[in-house]
């Protein structure tokens, strides 16, 4: 019973830290794209309150960048944790696990 508990949280942790990934990949692009945006606001002579309003927009997607960096590092120490357990190193999920870990840096 403990192993079939495992593979199951092995795959709902393999699913956060690529979920997790995913959005801070997101979180990354938005900051970069606001700014571009800003940037071409503010040459274009768009109005102060709209610039105003799309500066807090890039605030807050630039706040989120470290959460997601936090969250992500949490989950993946969670999922090396259950990777420590060699008993599960010939199931699927734990090829998988191990597969998104690799490909994972934080």
């Amino acid at each position: 019973m403990a192993a079939v508990d495992n593979k199951r949280q092995l795959k709902i942790k393999t699913g956060v830290v690529k979920r997790l990934s995913k959005e801070l990949v997101m979180y990354e692009k938005e900051v970069t794209d606001g700014e571009s945006k800003l940037d071409q606001m503010k040459e274009s002579g768009q109005d102060a309150y709209d610039i105003k309003k799309y500066t807090e927009v890039v605030a807050e997607s630039r706040a989120m960048v470290p959460d997601c960096r936090n969250r992500l590092k949490k989950a993946v120490q969670d999922l090396d944790i259950l990777l420590e357990d060699k008993s599960l190193c010939e199931a699927e999920e734990y090829k998988a696990a191990q597969e998104m870990r690799d490909t994972v840096t934080v």
